[in-house]
């Protein structure tokens, strides 16, 4: 056996049980909110991996299949995050940023040949850079939709000074928009220093030199960096120009 792989058996199934229990008491101990969404949540994890472990293998065989998964990801993406900053409905503009973040960035990575163009190294990276952009648009578009709610006096207040509708959205929401940067930021920062990844992790245990790990981690970050940005970016234009709204409270 590898020496680098996780062993999957009765002691794996335990060692995940216990460490949802924790966290579901710890939710419930601090009164953090709803417990039931970390077990939901754990639970929804092990039915994907475990349809996507069954799938990998044809999906990864094929580009067709694989650009189909490519597209579910991005949809399945887009739906989380218009349900986290509005609704199904009205939020489903969260696509363009996502998309827009996170598709150029990983064609420039294949096309350049940085990684190898092959389904089982494409997949991967565009799943990465896809949860990026949709972390980053769910966090900007939720901070722009608050400050513009909770500040509604200083945007008419904007207006009535003669700014028009989309400048006026800027100056309230922009600044707390862009703080859905931090975490990339913090982590690209803090890399080899506070955490290895995922990609640096991956690399050395695909059997991988520590220089090798390091530059795909690299890659990754900077990767993201530059899909995050763009995903907020059109995230604030879109809540700008009220294309990416909520849905009006009645009564």
């Amino acid at each position: 056996m590898d020496q680098g792989a996780v062993v999957v058996g009765p002691v794996f199934a335990v060692v995940v049980a216990v460490l949802v229990v924790i966290a579901v008491a710890t939710v419930l101990w601090g009164r953090l909110g709803r417990a039931d969404g970390v077990a939901t949540a754990a639970l929804r994890a092990v039915a994907q991996l475990g349809a996507v472990a069954l799938l990998v293998t044809a999906v990864l065989g094929s580009w067709w299949a694989s650009a189909g998964f490519i597209t579910l990801m991005v949809l399945v993406a887009a739906a989380t995050s218009a349900r986290r900053v509005s609704s199904l409905r009205l939020g489903w503009p969260v696509l363009a940023p996502i998309a827009v973040g996170a598709l150029p960035a990983c064609a420039l990575i294949v096309a350049s040949g940085t990684v190898p163009l092959t389904e089982v190294a494409v997949v991967p990276v565009a799943g990465i850079l896809i949860g990026g952009a949709m972390t980053a648009t769910s966090l900007a578009g939720r901070r722009a939709l608050d400050e513009l709610r909770d500040r509604h006096g200083e945007y008419e207040a904007a207006l009535a000074l003669g700014f028009v509708s989309r400048d006026a959205a800027l100056e309230i929401c922009r600044p707390s928009a862009g703080q859905a940067l931090m975490p990339a930021l913090d982590q690209t920062r803090t890399v080899g220093l506070v955490t290895l990844p995922g990609a640096f992790v991956g690399v050395l245990l695909g059997g991988g030199t520590p220089v090798e790990a390091g530059a795909a981690q690299l890659l990754v970050l900077v990767a993201l960096l530059a899909v995050e940005a763009v995903a907020v970016g059109v995230t604030v234009e879109l809540v700008a120009n009220g294309l990416l709204r909520r849905p009006e409270r009645r009564g």
